[in-house]
């Protein structure tokens, strides 16, 4: 009786302990499986709706609410000008649609940059910055940079005429830098700023202040302008430059003063009917 006592007392304890053992391996395993849960939640990447292009578009095309769609975007990662909400992209009392201005590819992010105003055609005054104004340069082969010239690009101008100075004109010809770094914004009548095939233009329009327009209307009335193209990412600004014929061909011109005819001085007398000038020293001062 006493043996089968202990062989009970023995079972039980066996079975005890194997039950906190199964307990615990289980409790463990809940244990792994939350923290692996907390892991990755922890790892989940805030999202917000930014909107992209259903398809690839070029310049000219016009964009409505049925070529675009709405995506899960990372929101670390958003572009800067990206459209979040379809309100912002398509206010209300505005035409449902702007003017694509730079290519996009399929299923890539609306851009403020890359598009027209609510409503705007892809014209050249949608390129104007708020103050600005375009004016028209007429160019050739040579004043043009060869054709090289494309929307989107800065070009120093300059100026070649016969400058005056205090009512007298000279007589060679000078080159000066009139303006600095200003923004191509069309070539002829496309404003394209993907266009990339040099072509020989007959004139190029530019984003100047309205004290730029007056002195470039100035200077192309009374001279001949070139333009210079500036590299991409160049932000310099050049300073004042200037060179004529003399600076060219490294002459020097000395002033040579008159020489100073002596001072003559007389005495008037009269004699009778006529009137005598006798010469007499100059006082000293």
């Amino acid at each position: 009786m006493r043996a089968v006592f202990s062989l009970v007392l023995v079972l039980g304890v066996g079975l005890a302990g194997f039950a906190v053992y199964m307990a615990k391996g289980v409790f463990g395993d809940y244990q792994s499986a939350l923290a692996a849960e907390r892991a990755a939640r922890a790892n989940v990447v805030e999202t917000t709706s930014v909107f992209v292009v259903k398809e690839g578009v070029r310049y000219g095309t016009q964009i409505t609410e049925q070529n675009i769609r709405a995506v899960n975007w990372p929101k670390s990662a958003i572009p800067e000008g990206a459209f979040t909400s379809l309100d912002t992209l398509f206010p209300e009392g505005e035409k449902r649609f702007r003017t694509v201005l730079r290519t996009m590819e399929k299923d890539e992010a609306i851009l403020a940059v890359k598009v027209t105003g609510p409503g705007q055609d892809a014209g050249v005054a949608s390129r104007l910055a708020t103050g600005m104004r375009a004016f028209a340069i007429r160019v050739d082969v040579t004043s043009g940079v060869s054709g090289f010239l494309a929307p989107g690009d800065r070009v120093d101008v300059y100026w070649t005429g016969r400058a005056s100075s205090d009512g007298e004109r000279r007589a060679e010809d000078v080159t000066k830098l009139i303006e600095s770094n200003i923004q191509i914004i069309a070539i002829d009548q496309t404003a394209d700023l993907d266009r990339t095939s040099p072509t020989v233009a007959r004139t190029v329009t530019v984003e100047a202040t309205p004290q730029q327009v007056a002195a470039l209307a100035q200077a192309r009335a009374t001279g001949r302008l070139t333009l210079s193209l500036v590299g991409h990412g160049d932000d310099t600004v050049a300073e004042n430059v200037e060179v004529d014929q003399d600076q060219l061909l490294g002459i020097e011109r000395r002033v040579v003063e008159a020489e100073q005819a002596p001072q003559i001085c007389t005495v008037r007398t009269r004699k009778g009917g006529e009137i005598v000038e006798t010469p007499i020293p100059c006082p000293t001062n």
